[in-house]
């Protein structure tokens, strides 16, 4: 996949590489015309000048070469990790809430969905559950269909302070309604709701993305996070703390570009 996405990466590394050796061979003559010319006796040596000029211009071309080679190779190394990363994210499996007896990957809602990755503590979890199941405000709370509407599905994440996965669907049924949830529903959102499933490979993944956020000082059990995976597979954006909804939703279809391409789109969304 990584020479489908740069197809020309190996050709570029062959060319710079193989002129950083050109230009290496030609610095150990030029170095050796300037020993020469600085002995003197030899009657075939280089003018001083001629020499050091060659030695400059050969010096450079190595270090220009070889630099756009490491960079290359370092691009390289950098898109496969992505790489890898994004098919250990496809493998990572999930039950949805309205079928807790189907287990699924996170591949099957390719082209079709969007993921929410939202992760962090106990609290977290029942505050962003209370969030989609009950209402909050003075009227109706609608965030669920809309959520739907926008071909996102939400996964819930249960951290434990040890950075390991907790059981979600366990903390997220088991959510006590506050004295401001009204109607309070924990089913309301089932159609929108998929559970982590084999918490050492979740816990694996988000590994990094936690390591991440603690170097930056984020609190990712108090707080939480957020990761957002495009239809494509790919990320589309990371944030802390809760989902923000309502600019989510709203800019969801611009932002992922479902509008553009996607199969199926021209017929859902209008255009050609």
């Amino acid at each position: 996949r990584e020479e489908v996405e740069s197809p020309f990466r190996q050709v570029r590394l062959f060319f710079f590489g193989g002129g950083a050796a050109s230009a290496m061979v030609a610095l150990y003559f030029s170095t050796l015309s300037t020993l020469k010319a600085s002995m003197g006796g030899y009657a075939d040596a280089q003018p001083m000048d001629e020499a050091l000029q060659s030695c400059a211009i050969n010096a450079v071309s190595v270090a220009v070469c070889a630099g756009l080679a490491w960079r290359d190779y370092q691009a390289g190394e950098a898109n496969l990790a992505r790489i890898a990363k994004g098919g250990a994210l496809a493998r990572l499996s999930v039950v949805p809430a309205s079928m807790p007896n189907t287990r699924t990957t996170l591949t099957e809602y390719r082209r079709t969905a969007r993921v929410l990755i939202a992760a962090g503590g106990k609290d977290y979890i029942s505050e962003l559950s209370r969030s989609l199941n009950s209402d909050q405000l003075s009227d109706k709370n609608t965030l669920t269909e809309a959520i739907e509407a926008v071909d996102v599905i939400l996964i819930p994440v249960l951290l434990e302070n040890d950075g390991s996965v907790g059981d979600t669907r366990t903390n997220w049924l088991n959510t006590v309604a506050e004295d401001d949830d009204r109607n309070f529903d924990i089913d309301r959102a089932n159609n929108i709701v998929s559970f982590p499933l084999g918490n050492a490979a979740w816990a694996e993944y988000l590994e990094s993305e936690i390591e991440t956020a603690k170097k930056q000082g984020f609190d990712v059990v108090g707080k939480g996070f957020t990761i957002v995976v495009k239809k494509n597979g790919r990320i589309l954006r990371r944030a802390t703390g809760q989902p923000q909804w309502g600019g989510f939703i709203e800019t969801m279809e611009v932002m992922d570009g479902s509008k553009f391409g996607m199969p199926g789109d021209s017929e859902k969304y209008g255009g050609p």
